[in-house]
């Protein structure tokens, strides 16, 4: 199958008071993880090329396995650059894919502003919508100041007004990958409000791995269209690998089924969650 339309699927999800899920892939086990959990819960999927692979095998060989595994499907999916670089983004562009981030969060904000808005203008000419970041986002186990790294919503609202992006994805109180033990301070619905107000475009929150059912549903209340979340199924999938090596001499192709028959099923409990199970355009056209 062919891939669906992001705008289509995000104006949905707003319209609809649900979010959709959108993960990383590492190889072709992952991809069909991803994908069948799709077909099965009749949900669309952001097939997410990310920070992880790229060094592995580059974004060209990424996009050639993806859609791949994913027109033997008939999963509704959107493939979707991760944290783009100006040139992963403008390689992303000429490959064929739908949807881009573009992080321009290292560099000062004034520069983040004037390269976002270039990325935008290229990539609006080809109808491909962008998403960009905008706060800090630390990874699991730093010991960090919650409110220093807040998206700072009057920032918002001018990055969104010059750049004309299609989605923001903001810094709330999460962190890429999952901690242990929740930081004492959850996510702030209050400030996802407020930066949805302010921007009034669809919002996207990373590391969405580890929060809890009632942060998924008041974010998705709070304007929260996207969940970024990998960790989660990664350690599905490590557990199912690792079952099968403990049993002694496997062949590899045994653990790595088993771990895709793991990530599957965690999957399919984030698309429910998320809400977007049962959502796509097929499934939408059969109850009308």
């Amino acid at each position: 199958m062919k891939q669906a339309d992001p705008r289509t699927i995000i104006q949905a999800a707003r319209d609809g008071g649900y979010a959709v899920g959108a993960y990383n892939m590492h190889n072709e086990e992952t991809a069909e993880a991803l994908l069948w959990a799709a077909e099965r819960a009749a949900s669309p999927v952001f097939m997410q090329v990310g920070r992880a692979i790229i060094p592995h095998m580059g974004v060209a060989r990424a996009f050639e396995l993806t859609t791949r595994v994913a027109e033997r499907t008939q999963a509704e999916y959107v493939l979707h650059l991760d944290h783009g670089s100006w040139d992963e983004v403008m390689e992303a562009i000429r490959l064929g894919f739908t949807s881009v981030m573009y992080d321009g969060a290292h560099l000062p904000f004034e520069d983040n502003i004037a390269t976002t808005r270039k990325v935008v203008e290229i990539a609006h000419a080809f109808g491909i919508p962008v998403e960009a970041e905008l706060g800090k986002i630390p990874d699991a186990g730093e010991d960090v100041d919650w409110e220093a790294y807040y998206t700072d919503v009057a920032e918002a609202r001018r990055f969104v007004r010059e750049t004309g992006i299609d989605y923001l994805a903001v810094s709330v109180g999460i962190v890429h990958g999952v901690v242990p033990d929740r930081p004492e301070k959850p996510i702030s619905i209050t400030r996802l409000r407020e930066i949805r107000d302010a921007t009034g475009i669809p919002l996207v929150l990373h590391g969405a791995s580890g929060l809890s059912e009632q942060e998924v549903r008041d974010a998705r209340a709070a304007g929260v269209c996207k969940f970024n979340a990998d960790t989660d199924l990664r350690h599905a999938f490590r557990k199912g690998f690792e079952a099968v090596w403990a049993r002694g001499d496997r062949q590899l192709e045994e653990a790595m089924a088993e771990g895709r028959d793991r990530m599957i099923d965690a999957t399919i409990e984030k698309m429910k969650l998320y809400g977007c199970a049962g959502k796509t355009a097929r499934r939408a056209a059969a109850a009308a």
